[in-house]
């Protein structure tokens, strides 16, 4: 499967802002983008001109990168959330939010969205009781997911135990540390979604 191999902090300083893909590494001194706020490249301190198209494109490919998903998955969910009854991009939105590797993450359980999905493929969670290695995975209310048995020794999940707490939560999730578990208590509403993505942008950018 083709996947992005290149260096995270790059693809914050094209799109201006930090999008969190390196843990704790984005919120030190150590981090590339505190000390070059700019786009990467030979003329990425030039002014480029924000047409409209560039401002569609650079949106969508922040949520893109944001989440870690390729082109043709991320068109896929675009045309799944097209197909529902409610607003497209909350719906493209909601989709992200609820694939497993996301999941993971938001509950504390690693530092990273890539950390996330390479414990999910490693076999190291089931979502109600069974064992579940594909990142994509989407969970629905109700769910309930854990870290197996023999994983939580390891040590990954025994500092996510230890950092219980030092990250919130959102609401639509619960998670136990203590027992290594996560509820899905709902699927995320648009004002619960931290994301700093403008959805709408996403959607005039794919209905054209």
């Amino acid at each position: 499967m083709a996947r992005y191999t290149g260096a995270d902090c790059r693809r914050c300083r094209r799109e201006k802002m930090k999008l969190f893909l390196k843990g704790s590494k984005c919120d030190g001194p150590k981090c590339p983008f505190e000390s070059r706020p700019f786009p990467p490249g030979q003329h990425g301190r030039g002014r480029t001109k924000e047409t409209e198209y560039l401002l569609q494109l650079r949106e969508k490919q922040k949520a893109r990168r944001v989440y870690g998903v390729l082109e043709k998955q991320f068109r896929g969910y675009y045309e799944e959330a097209v197909g529902k009854q409610a607003k497209t991009g909350e719906v493209l939105l909601q989709i992200l939010e609820s694939r497993l590797d996301n999941v993971v993450y938001r509950a504390g359980y690693a530092s990273s969205r890539d950390m996330a999905r390479q414990l999910v493929k490693h076999g190291h969670f089931t979502v109600n009781g069974k064992k579940v290695d594909i990142p994509s995975y989407r969970v629905k209310e109700h769910d309930i997911i854990e870290v197996r048995g023999k994983s939580k020794e390891l040590t990954p999940f025994i500092v996510a135990q230890a950092q219980a707490g030092s990250r919130s939560v959102p609401a639509w999730l619960e998670a136990i540390p203590s027992q290594m578990k996560i509820l899905v208590h709902s699927l995320p509403a648009r004002q619960v979604i931290d994301t700093q993505v403008q959805e709408q942008l996403i959607v005039e950018l794919y209905s054209k």
